[in-house]
C-alpha cells in the first residue's frame, strides 16, 4: 500500500501561493520587456527604410519620449499603488502599453508614432516597480533579492523574444508587424491578472482592510502576514513619500536615486542603441540584432546569480561590483575583436548591467515599509528613468555624429559613475541608525 501524501502545511500553500503571483507577474513583466526593447530591436529596419521620415537624431529623441513616459509612469505609479492596491495598477499599465503599442502600428506619422510611444511609456513605467512590489511582498523570508531577480529573468526574456521579432521583421513595414505582436498582453496578460492574481496582504493590513486580507489568507488557505509596525496604515497619502527622507534616510535615498539615474541610463541606452552600434562598428545587421538576443541572455544569468549573492552579502554590495564589471565591458566593445570574443564580452555584458540595476530595487525594496514600498521602488525608478531618457537622447546624438566609440565610452563612464554612488551607500549606511537592516546587512537567509 503506497503512503498517503503528505498534508499541505501553510507554509506549503503558502510558498505555492508565492509561485502564483511571481508566476502571474513574470508573465506581464515578459511583455513589457518585449515592448520596451523591440524599438530597439526594429530600430535599425525603420532607419534604413526611413520609415516616417525617421533619422538617427529622431530615433533618439523618438526614444526618449518612450523614456519619459515611463519617468511619469513610475513616479505616479509608485505613490498611486500605495493609495489603490497593486492589482489594480498591474491591470491598468499592461492594458495602456498594450493599447499604445496598437497606436505605434497603425501610425501614419512620425508624431502620431512618438505621443503612442509616449502612452506606451506610461504603462511600462508604472507596471515594472509595482510588481517588483508585489512579488517582494509575497517573497519567502530572506528570499526578496532572488525573487526580485526571478522576475527581472522576464524583462531580459521579453528583450530575447524582440531580438527575434526584429529578425522576422526585417521586411519592408515589418516593424508595424512588431509592435502588432506587442498588442497580445491585451488579450493574455490582462485577463488572467484580472481573474488570478490576489491582492497583496501586507497592503490590505497596512492599510487597515484586515477584513479584505482574512479573507484574502482563507481563500487561498494561507496565514496572514505578521503585522508591521512600522507601517504607515491610513496615515496622509504624502506619508510615503515624506518616509524616504526622515532621519538621515535622505542620504541613502538620494545616493540610490543617483544610481538608479546612471543605471537606467546605461541600461535604456545601451538596449536602444547596441544594435546601430554594433552595426556602425563594421558588423553586419544579422549579427547586430544577434547581439539584442545574447546580451538578454546574460541577463536572465545574471538576475539569478546576483539574487543569489545579494541575499547572502547584500545587495548594495553586489550592485557595486556589478556595475564595475559593467562599464568595463562595454568599454571593451569599442574594441573589434574576433566575432566570437565579441559574443562573450556582450553575453558577460549583459550579465551584470541589468541585474546590477535589479539589485538597486531590491535593496530599496527590502528596506521599506508595508505603506510605503510601492512608493520607494517607484521613485527610485522613476527618478531612474531621467537617466533613461538621457540615454537614448545621448546615444541618437553620438550616432548622428559618426561618434560610435564615443558612444561606448559615454556608457563605459555612466556605469563608473554609478559604482561609486552605490559603493557610498555601502559606506554611510551604519552611520544611519533610522535605516532599516534589510540594507545594513544581508537579508536572513532563514526560511520562512
Amino acid at each position: 500500500m503506497s503512503p498517503s501524501p503528505a498534508p499541505r502545511t501553510p507554509l506549503t500553500r503558502g510558498a505555492r501561493m508565492a509561485a502564483l503571483v511571481v508566476g502571474l507577474c513574470w508573465m506581464v513583466v515578459l511583455f513589457d520587456g518585449l515592448d520596451m526593447f523591440v524599438y530597439g530591436s526594429v530600430l535599425p529596419n525603420m532607419l534604413a527604410e526611413k520609415a516616417l521620415g525617421l533619422t538617427p537624431a529622431k530615433a533618439g529623441d523618438l526614444g526618449s519620449y518612450a523614456t519619459f513616459g515611463m519617468l511619469i509612469g513610475a513616479l505616479s505609479a509608485g505613490t498611486v499603488t500605495d493609495w489603490i492596491g497593486r492589482k489594480k495598477v498591474i491591470l491598468a499599465s499592461t492594458a495602456v502599453f498594450s493599447l499604445a503599442s496598437a497606436l505605434c502600428a497603425v501610425a501614419g506619422s512620425l508624431g502620431v508614432f512618438s505621443w503612442a510611444r509616449f502612452i506606451a511609456g506610461l504603462g511600462l513605467g508604472g507596471l515594472l516597480p509595482t510588481t517588483i512590489t508585489m512579488v517582494s511582498e509575497y517573497a519567502p523570508r530572506g528570499r526578496t533579492a532572488l525573487i526580485v531577480g526571478t522576475l527581472m529573468t522576464a524583462h531580459q526574456a521579453g528583450g530575447i523574444v524582440s531580438g527575434f521579432v526584429g529578425i522576422w521583421t526585417t521586411q519592408a513595414g515589418g516593424w508595424r508587424i512588431a509592435y502588432w505582436i506587442c498588442v497580445a498582453p491585451l488579450f493574455i496578460g490582462v485577463p488572467l491578472i484580472a481573474k488570478f492574481l490576489p491582492e497583496s496582504m501586507s497592503f490590505l493590513l497596512a492599510k487597515g482592510r484586515t477584513e479584505e486580507a482574512r479573507a484574502l489568507a482563507a481563500r487561498y488557505e494561507v496565514e496572514l502576514p505578521a503585522p508591521k509596525a512600522n507601517a504607515l496604515g491610513s496615515g496622509g497619502r504624502w506619508d510615503a513619500v515624506i518616509a524616504l527622507f526622515r532621519g538621515g534616510l535622505w542620504r541613502t535615498t538620494g545616493l540610490f536615486w543617483l544610481t538608479s539615474f546612471f543605471g537606467l541610463l546605461l541600461v535604456y541606452g545601451v538596449s536602444q542603441w547596441l544594435p546601430t552600434m554594433m552595426r556602425g562598428a563594421g558588423y553586419d545587421l544579422g549579427s547586430s540584432l544577434s547581439f539584442v538576443v545574447v546580451i538578454n541572455l546574460g541577463g536572465i544569468v545574471g538576475m539569478l546569480v546576483a539574487g543569489r549573492f545579494s541575499d547572502r552579502f547584500g545587495a548594495p554590495k553586489v550592485a557595486t561590483v556589478w556595475f564595475a564589471l559593467t562599464a568595463a565591458g562595454i568599454a571593451l566593445l569599442a574594441v573589434r575583436m574576433p566575432l566570437a570574443l565579441t559574443y562573450v564580452d556582450v553575453f558577460l555584458t549583459g550579465l551584470f548591467l541589468f541585474s546590477a540595476q535589479a539589485m538597486v530595487y531590491a535593496a530599496v525594496a527590502a528596506r521599506s515599509t508595508d505603506g510605503n514600498r510601492a512608493t520607494a521602488v517607484g521613485w527610485v525608478s522613476g527618478i531612474g528613468r531621467f537617466g533613461a531618457v538621457f540615454g537614448p537622447w545621448l546615444g541618437g546624438q553620438l550616432v548622428a555624429g559618426g561618434s560610435n566609440g564615443w558612444g561606448f565610452a559615454s556608457f563605459a563612464i555612466a556605469g563608473v559613475l554609478a559604482t561609486v554612488f552605490v559603493a557610498l551607500t555601502t559606506l554611510i549606511k551604519q552611520q544611519e541608525p533610522a535605516l532599516s537592516p534589510a540594507l545594513a546587512q544581508p537579508v536572513s537567509t532563514t526560511s520562512g
